[in-house]
């Protein structure tokens, strides 16, 4: 068989699911993919992917958030048109820094939740008009799907899969879809 030859095993049932990536990852074949219907706690360590970054990004995004927020604050409010509001004149950032606090907090968030999502989307190349890769439309309502690339012998992969508890196994050519 060719390397773009893989094999779609479906599974009914989430439990079932995590108990054959387990015994898959065990056989020591490579789980190209698997498509759910909403998201299953524990499927990224099961089939050994990396933790995210995310959170590494989020936090970066908030200090860009923030930085913007103190550079506009000092610009507006103290440089460029300070104002006696309420009896507190502007003479430095510092004297007013608590007023500036929920700007800070807000634009640092804004930051953040914005250019997560816009990161997310880039990462995972999903960008506007683009082609659903999706193999299977069950996977959006009721069903789970296991993508393995197909190296070496189909029927002791296949048995596998069925002893699983795959209720369906489908060799499919990668490229035609």
């Amino acid at each position: 068989m060719e390397a773009s030859k893989v094999i779609h095993a479906i599974y009914t049932d989430d439990d079932v699911l995590m108990s054959a990536v387990k015994k898959v990852k065990a056989a020591k074949h490579h789980i190209e993919e698997i498509y759910t219907p909403f998201p299953v706690h524990g499927l990224d360590k099961a089939m050994g992917l990396a933790p995210t970054r995310i959170a590494i990004t989020a936090f970066l995004y908030g200090l860009v958030g923030l930085t913007v927020a103190i550079t506009m604050m000092n610009f507006i409010m103290i440089e460029d048109w300070p104002q006696d509001i309420g009896g507190k004149p502007s003479f430095s950032y510092i004297e007013n820094m608590p007023a500036f606090v929920p700007i800070m907090f807000e634009l640092t968030v804004f930051f953040a939740a914005h250019l997560m999502v816009i990161t997310f989307y880039l990462r995972s190349r999903m960008w506007p008009f683009k082609e659903a890769e999706n193999p299977d439309p069950r996977t959006t309502d009721d069903h789970f799907l296991m993508e393995i690339p197909i190296h070496g012998d189909v029927k002791e992969l296949s048995s596998l899969l069925a002893e699983t508890g795959a209720v369906e196994i489908n060799i499919v050519d990668k490229e035609a879809h």
